[in-house]
């Protein structure tokens, strides 16, 4: 609420747009499978109305490990949405005080076996060293052979494994 003049630019810039709940109370969204996709449907239909698109794509708050299940995906899955997680953490949404040394050395470490490297970031008011290592991390990553691209509907999902 009171953002919309932003999403509305990141959407007519050409940004990717994902869901990450409308309210972010953990007590309240994962109290179940069906308000964590009530959520997510309350979220997708307020971008609709700004913007005209309804975006299916997920992160769930805190990644999905121990929260996504095989129920909660193909009801997720029911409704057109698709989960991505990430293998590479800056861990700026942990410790908004990192250093850009920290910052660009944390963002180097890909959690497993990985040819794709998914960055979680927290780019906000809060994090302003994180804004001011995405140069060099973006240059490691390119020199390293990667390319980026926006997350859209038809990449692979990514999410962690889970226990039926």
């Amino acid at each position: 609420e009171g953002k919309e003049s932003i999403l509305k630019r990141i959407y007519y810039e050409g940004h990717s747009i994902g869901l990450h709940t409308y309210s972010h109370n953990f007590k309240k969204i994962y109290r179940s499978s069906n308000e964590f996709i009530d959520e997510m449907i309350k979220t997708s239909n307020k971008v609709q109305e700004i913007t005209g698109y309804a975006p299916k794509i997920i992160r769930f708050p805190g990644g999905s490990s121990k929260r996504l299940n095989a129920v909660t995906l193909e009801n997720l899955h029911k409704k057109k949405f698709r989960v991505y997680d990430w293998n590479v953490d800056a861990r700026d949404g942990i410790n908004p005080n990192l250093s850009v040394s920290q910052l660009i050395n944390n963002s180097k470490i890909i959690r497993g076996n990985e040819n794709t490297a998914i960055i979680l970031m927290h780019c906000n008011s809060n994090n302003r060293n994180t804004v001011k290592s995405l140069h060099e991390i973006i240059k490691y990553y390119l020199h390293s052979g990667y390319e980026f691209k926006a997350i859209t509907e038809d990449t692979p999902e990514y999410y962690y494994k889970f226990r039926n």
